[in-house]
């Protein structure tokens, strides 16, 4: 799978963000420390959910990035999420996070789902789930994705919730639908 990249204008998305953002497995070290980081923001300060945000799934799991690029420079990683397998075919995702600044807009989460879906379908993923707290279960049914079955974790309400495989990769045809605008928008 070659990584997502696509430009983000001041017009395009209400001056959310002026730049480049790339969604790719995390690689460099910086990226690394960046995605934990965020993942502690999120799930461990901000949300109080995890006192601790690490577990056993991350020694065997694929670290997902969403980076803020400007002027053709790596700056920051906004987004994270996480991919693994748990039997042949059979793959999860979690800890989907977005840096607070940047949540008023639903593209990089977008963008990380259909990265990490699409990732593990190329590494033979036949079913992809994952536990989605139930605020955001109509979210993820916007994003190709069926409610299984209601679960407590952490003492909150969640949601197993499945992919459905053949709407992906989504996100090539919501970029190219946008370059036009773009282009409109660099005049």
């Amino acid at each position: 799978m070659a990584e997502l990249a696509f430009a983000l204008t001041h017009d395009t998305f209400n001056d959310f963000l002026a730049g480049e953002l790339r969604v790719k497995p995390a690689s460099e070290a910086w990226e690394r420390s960046g995605y934990y980081a965020l993942r502690r923001a999120v799930f461990s300060d901000e949300q109080r959910l995890l006192e601790q945000d690490k577990d056993e799934r991350d020694f065997q799991a694929i670290a997902i990035v969403a980076v803020a690029h400007q002027c053709g420079m790596p700056e920051q990683v906004i987004g994270a999420v996480r991919i693994y397998s748990t039997a042949p075919g059979v793959w999860y995702g979690g800890r989907l996070c977005v840096e607070r600044r940047y949540r008023r807009h639903a593209m990089i989460g977008k963008a990380l789902v259909n990265e990490a879906v699409s990732r593990a379908i190329d590494l033979g993923c036949e079913t992809f789930l994952a536990t989605v707290q139930q605020a955001n279960e109509s979210y993820f049914h916007g994003l190709h994705w069926d409610s299984l079955e209601a679960l407590e974790l952490l003492g909150q309400p969640h949601v197993l919730m499945q992919a459905r495989l053949p709407e992906y990769p989504f996100m090539a045809r919501q970029v190219a639908m946008l370059r036009p605008q773009v282009a409109r928008h660099a005049h």
